[in-house]
């Protein structure tokens, strides 16, 4: 065999080995909360904690008004913590709907080693105290980013009232052979996050939201997405939007206001 392509080959392997453990310093950006810290906002909320195993604590802001039409839960994005997220509840808080955030494994004050069945374990246990509260009919599940995987997941076994997925991506594998495409991403990834394969099972209406000039996300993994299921997902394309920019758009605005006002 030729040396280049043998050296090639272990090179490729190397690499394999390393991204295979190492993976999670680069998909997840947490800040991270002493337990002690103290949020502080203008507008009335509570902290939460959630304990969906033993030694395990999901920490979550829940935005609340006096007679809410309903709840937005939001998962956030593969940075920071519920601290900086937290700024985006107003966008639905000012239309009479309480929002929870909550923090992945890692992320803020939550606890506990990540692996995605652990996390989406999570997320649905945090589901089911909010459903304890609120009726299916008004929970909105809200997905940004690294958050859509779960969003969708979410909805597929639950029945919320609509999911909204904001810059997703087709499913992680796909996101991620854009930057390592001589990797085999399909036995290197420790976290798969079907949105492809969830999609498909969610019986609510979904809204996607995607900017055009996205180019960490593009647009056409939405688009592919909404193929999938093209009678129940609506595709909002937000004209020059980028990745983390589309709370800038009056479309964006537009679009919370036309589906929470009424």
């Amino acid at each position: 065999m030729n040396t280049i392509i043998v050296y090639t080959i272990i090179g490729i392997l190397v690499l394999s080995i390393i991204a295979y453990f190492v993976q999670e310093k680069f998909i997840f950006k947490p800040e991270k909360l002493k337990a002690d810290f103290k949020f502080e906002y203008d507008v009335p909320f509570t902290e939460l904690f959630f304990h969906p195993a033993p030694s395990v604590s999901i920490n979550g802001l829940h935005f609340y008004r006096t007679d809410p039409k309903g709840l937005i839960l939001y998962f956030h994005g593969n940075s920071r913590s519920i601290k900086g997220w937290a700024k985006y509840a107003k966008d639905f808080y000012r239309y009479d709907y309480d929002v929870v955030l909550v923090d992945y494994r890692g992320f803020g004050k939550s606890t506990g080693k990540r692996t995605e069945k652990d996390m989406l374990d999570d997320m649905q246990f945090v589901y089911g105290k909010l459903t304890e509260k609120y009726a299916e009919q008004h929970i909105l599940v809200y997905g940004r980013s690294l958050g859509s995987g779960f969003a969708a997941k979410i909805a597929a076994d639950n029945t919320p009232r609509y999911l909204i997925l904001d810059a997703p991506y087709y499913s992680f594998k796909k996101a991620i052979e854009r930057f390592l495409p001589i990797l085999p991403i399909r036995f290197v990834l420790r976290f798969h996050l079907r949105t492809d394969k969830w999609i498909k099972q969610v019986n609510c209406h979904t809204y996607i939201l995607h900017g055009t000039k996205d180019r960490l996300i593009p647009i056409s993994q939405s688009e592919e997405l909404q193929k999938l299921n093209p009678h129940k997902i609506t595709l909002i394309r937000i004209h020059g939007g980028r990745h983390n920019n589309l709370p800038t758009f009056n479309e964006y605005h537009n679009f919370i206001r036309d589906i929470l006002k009424y």
